[in-house]
């Protein structure tokens, strides 16, 4: 045992010898935690990611942990443990290598948050379409895009899905064009239909007069022709959808007091029997449905029918959305 004793002994001399070297190397450790925040904490990095509170906080951080790693590079080479180093940086190396594959999709979400809250490619409450998934732009955070869909479901979509796919959106460009399609009977006077349901269309409250509403022959059916009528909505200031629904109905109703023929490709023959007076009724109303249509006018103004939802949505992420009303967009 006097072998074993007589090696105890020489490391406790080395050690209490090493104890000077190893103060020091603590003392550089502090040293460098207390630099990495001092520098972070300052100005200048504030102000190369002012627009971005994202890259703000990363910037600091990264800052604060460069700094944080030359201290304890230094300390380590004061105690003369440089094998030491090369062991670390190698075991770093093959850890980040397999803490890659194993949160692959965790990193893609993480840089595809940065990258998008860099570009900014949509702002909050934009309208959007992201690889078929349609809704209001809630937030982005740096894992996520939240959307509020038009049902009033929250949606969460993965950022590296949101990176790579092709994005519609529908509020940079307020203009939206509708359209829709009815049948003429072979025989009418096709030109005179245009221009009856193009004159119509320019009389909806919502319809833009910048473009014009415009009619097009699009195909010749087994009893029909087609003929497409297109019209323009200002989307911040009229519903989409309604002022569609409205242009139909008003182009249809337009279309028969003309006596414009709109066969179908089924016939349905029903037969009741009414009182006089229900009669008479409808009787006055086949005389005149346009009039009673304008008499009935819908409401096309653009509806709020999830503002409360999203607002609510957008105070519970605010401290992690990534999104600035303000930036320059893509």
């Amino acid at each position: 045992m006097s072998a074993v004793f007589e090696r105890l002994l020489e490391e406790s001399y080395r050690l209490i010898a090493a104890l000077p070297m190893l103060l020091l190397a603590l003392l550089i450790v502090w040293i460098a935690w207390w630099a990495g925040r001092w520098i972070s904490r300052r100005a200048w990095i504030g102000r190369a990611s002012k627009s971005n509170p994202f890259l703000q906080e990363l910037a600091r951080t990264t800052v604060r942990w460069i700094v944080l790693g030359i201290g304890l590079l230094v300390a380590l080479e004061v105690m003369q443990a440089t094998a030491l180093v090369g062991a670390v940086l190698g075991t770093a190396g093959v850890l980040g290598v397999a803490l890659g594959f194993a949160f692959k999709s965790i990193l893609e979400n993480y840089l595809a948050g940065i990258l998008m809250s860099v570009r900014q490619p949509f702002a909050p409450r934009d309208h959007v379409v992201i690889d078929g998934n349609e809704g209001i732009v809630v937030s982005l955070t740096s894992r996520a895009t939240i959307l509020m869909t038009l049902d009033g479901n929250h949606l969460r979509l993965p950022n590296a899905l949101v990176f790579g796919s092709v994005t519609l959106n529908y509020t940079r460009n307020p203009s939206r064009r509708f359209d829709f399609e009815v049948g003429i009977g072979v025989n009418e006077d096709l030109i005179r239909a245009q221009s009856l349901g193009v004159n119509e269309l320019g009389r909806i409250d919502g319809v833009m007069d910048k473009p014009p509403p415009r009619a097009l022959i699009t195909a010749l059916g087994d009893s029909n022709v087609q003929v497409r009528y297109h019209g323009w909505v200002d989307q911040r200031e009229h519903e989409f959808l309604q002022v569609r629904s409205e242009a139909i109905r008003r182009v249809k109703l337009v279309l028969e007091e003309a006596g414009m023929d709109m066969p179908e490709p089924i016939y349905r023959v029903q037969m009741s029997e009414i009182g006089k007076s229900d009669a008479a009724s409808q009787a006055t109303q086949r005389q005149s449905p346009l009039a009673a249509a304008v008499e009935e006018s819908v409401d096309t103004r653009a509806t709020k029918d999830v503002e409360d939802q999203i607002d609510d949505e957008q105070r519970t992420h605010a401290r992690n959305d990534l999104l600035d009303p303000a930036a320059p967009r893509e």
